[in-house]
């Protein structure tokens, strides 16, 4: 995540409660994520307005309710997919993403169908909502993790008999939290960029063990055996990757092991062992 969209929770403890062991990647921790917090502000405040402004019996009160539901779930879930995907943690959140646009629509759409005016950027009564959010952002020091809390900050707005005010401030706390969504995917593609995904940080960590294993190996092991003669693994002559020992399954040459790129099947580069 990025530094804004920071994991103020251990996210690399395993969910056992175990401390011995610690997880490749990070997961879970969404609570502190201040994109999680404003889509549950968003999420209940849905919910309490589709319940006093929108027709029960209407397909948009559901569909705004699942819209905003999703919103938030989707976070929550990629931040648990993150232990063993890159992939699955951005897609989630990127359908947060989508969800929040969709809302955000239907806001809009209530405000004009119903000639109630829409806030502008500068209006005063967004900037106070806008504000808000930056207050607690610098300064707040409470429970992050307690929903009703981000709640409260806004309940002059969100509580108001006026459906126009209610759907306005719903309105900007969507543009708030697809700034911070849009914040975290950028972190999120970078880190998959520079760093790979799940499997390649497997690979790399397994690389890094065999060579530990390699090195303490002492003259009591059977010097007969080819592959703890292996040097450090070298890297890929094709794309760079970290190449691993395989071993032919098949053909002339079955049983007999060769290096093979850790990318493998994007990248099918082979070479020889030895020196």
């Amino acid at each position: 995540m990025s530094g804004k969209e920071s994991d103020g929770s251990d996210r690399s403890v395993r969910s056992d409660g175990s401390s011995g062991h610690r997880r490749l990647r990070p997961s879970g921790g969404y609570r502190e994520l201040r994109s999680f917090q404003v889509t549950t502000v968003i999420y209940d405040g849905t919910v309490s307005f589709c319940e006093r402004f929108i027709d029960r019996r209407s397909r948009t009160h559901d569909q705004m309710i699942q819209a905003a539901r999703s919103g938030r779930q989707n976070i929550a879930e990629g931040s648990r997919a993150a232990a063993t995907s890159s992939q699955t943690e951005l897609r989630l959140v990127n359908v947060a993403r989508a969800s929040l646009d969709e809302l955000l629509l239907d806001y809009e759409d209530f405000l004009r169908q119903r000639g109630k005016v829409q806030w502008r950027k500068d209006d005063p009564a967004a900037r106070a909502v806008r504000a808000v959010g930056m207050r607690r952002e610098q300064t707040d020091r409470t429970d992050r993790s307690d929903p009703s809390d981000h709640r409260k900050h806004y309940a002059r707005w969100l509580d108001s008999k006026d459906s126009a005010m209610v759907a306005n401030t719903i309105i900007c706390l969507i543009h708030q939290a697809n700034y911070l969504l849009d914040q975290q995917i950028a972190a999120l593609e970078k880190g998959f960029v520079e760093g790979g995904g799940y499997t390649e940080q497997l690979a790399a960590a397994r690389l890094a063990e065999r060579r530990r294993q390699l090195r303490d190996q002492t003259d009591q092991t059977d010097r007969s055996d080819r592959s703890d003669r292996i040097s450090a693994p070298p890297n890929c002559p094709a794309c760079g990757k970290l190449m691993v020992v395989r071993t032919a399954r098949k053909g002339e040459r079955a049983g007999s092991q060769f290096w093979g790129c850790s990318g493998y099947p994007r990248c099918q580069s082979a070479r020889p062992l030895g020196p």
